[in-house]
């Protein structure tokens, strides 16, 4: 086996920098184009997403004008697809990392087993509207598949890293074009998120029932919030960002190592595929696993002080899912939606789907937190049309300094969901089989499902618990 020799002036060692410091320059110039135009920052259009539509014309740039460096395009399809790929899991595994308890009383913020059901509710009732509209679109288009609508929950609620996995999953399975078609409508989502959003915003603030934050003003970050007395240091031996950084990389590292002892137990394509599609809820097991062990080891002494913090997990998880939107755009491939049938399928599932998830959200979350409604619409909305950024930005316009506990919902809510989610798990790797029954079965059961959690969702209970 004769080994590489590394040299600094070879490009294949400067290729993911390269590409890196593109995506990042997109990020700088949608920056810039969001602070000058009036419009993206009264719509709080996230600026990952301005990245993500301008990279896109850059990169056809690139390809059309064959831009290389020692034979190679300087930006390049596979780059962009590992980037929102992994971007998805590591921004899950910092939330899960993160505390959902009160320091001072030990209680679980917010209603975690509520939002939890909320959360997979609204994926359900997504994936009987998309699978539904498919359908009927598949007799009338050939080249959408029946089972496609099943993309419209992986990219409006779990966003465009869930959306161009199980998009190549059925893109591997049948359905051309599929991994675009699965980020088209994730980009549709984050425009949902984002107008019906901000039309919610003011509309709730016109009748007075909230006060909305009418420009961008520097929150300051208090000590307390980058270090307390029961945690490590700041900067001592080592920096407290990398212990940060060190706890997600360990975690993503035994995800994949689980990820592969499975595949090579169970050799089946249909399961390998969706393992591997599923990275980011393997993450966040392990890393509510990695939580749990260290609370204990605090609990019995092994180690006396808390190594992870909130604040810097919540930068991390923002730097990952701005990349993870960027890319994903850029990540679209254009001629794959050529298709007038995918075209009219793109724009009949993204809007029904839009309009579903809002009047769904609208009638539940007034019944489920009465005391924060708007709060919590505000939250939920933009993370299950758009990305977790989308309902914190939307979340900040009402409640800049998080005094509900909309944002923490976000986080227990995605643990527990992660929980409830299972069936949703098996229907992915079911649908596309080539049997009828194996569609019309998955569809009947996530309408048997919806059903189910419906009822507990909307029950009331015979005594209010104060974590609920």
């Amino acid at each position: 086996m004769v080994l590489a020799v590394f040299q600094n002036t070879n490009y294949l060692y400067w290729q993911l920098i390269v590409q890196f410091g593109i995506v990042s320059l997109m990020l700088l110039i949608a920056n810039i184009v969001r602070r000058k135009v009036k419009l993206f920052r009264n719509l709080l259009f996230p600026t990952a997403i301005i990245a993500g539509f301008i990279g896109l014309g850059v990169k056809y740039l690139i390809f059309g004008l064959d831009i290389q460096i020692d034979g190679q395009l300087i930006l390049t399809n596979d780059f962009l697809e590992a980037v929102t790929y992994h971007a998805i899991a590591l921004g899950f595994i910092a939330m899960g990392l993160k505390s959902v308890k009160k320091e001072d009383t030990k209680k679980v913020n917010g209603k975690p087993f509520k939002t939890g059901l909320v959360i997979v509710n609204t994926y359900l009732l997504q994936g009987i509207v998309g699978v539904a509209i498919t359908i009927i679109l598949s007799y009338l288009f050939v080249e959408i598949a029946p089972y496609a609508g099943l993309l419209l929950p992986m990219g409006y609620g779990q966003g465009p890293g869930q959306a161009a996995n199980i998009g190549a999953l059925f893109e591997e399975n049948g359905f051309v074009g599929g991994k675009t078609f699965g980020l088209s409508i994730a980009t549709f989502g984050i425009l949902w998120a984002c107008v019906a959003g901000i039309f919610y915003i003011n509309k709730r603030a016109k009748e007075g029932k909230i006060q909305r934050a009418n420009e961008e003003v520097a929150q300051a970050v208090s000590t307390e919030e980058v270090e307390t007395k029961e945690e490590i240091p700041v900067s001592e031996a080592i920096d407290k960002m990398s212990i940060q950084i060190i706890l997600i990389s360990i975690t993503y590292g035994l995800s994949y190592l689980f990820m592969r002892g499975i595949t090579k137990l169970i050799n089946i394509d249909a399961v390998t595929g969706l393992v591997w599609g599923f990275n980011f809820i393997f993450g966040m097991l392990f890393a509510i696993l990695i939580k749990q062990i260290m609370n204990w080891l605090r609990k019995i002494k092994l180690i006396k002080r808390k190594y992870t913090n909130e604040y810097m997990l919540n930068r991390i998880t923002g730097v990952v899912f701005d990349y993870m939107i960027v890319a994903s755009i850029m990540s679209i491939n254009i001629e794959m939606l050529v298709n007038t049938g995918l075209w009219i399928g793109l724009l009949v599932i993204t809007t029904i789907g839009g309009i579903v998830t809002y009047s769904y959200l609208r009638y539940t979350i007034k019944r489920v937190y009465p005391e924060y409604e708007h709060q919590a619409f505000a939250a939920l909305f933009g993370n299950l049309a758009g990305t977790a950024s989308n309902g914190i930005a939307l979340l900040r316009e009402i409640d800049p300094d998080f005094k509900t506990p909309a944002a923490d919902d976000l986080v227990t809510g995605s643990s527990t969901a992660v929980l409830f989610g299972a069936p949703l798990l098996a229907i992915t790797a079911l649908i596309y089989q080539p049997k009828w029954y194996y569609l019309w079965g998955c569809w009947v059961v996530m309408i048997i499902f919806f059903v189910l959690f419906s009822y507990f969702l909307l029950k009331k209970p015979s005594k209010q618990k104060n974590s609920e």
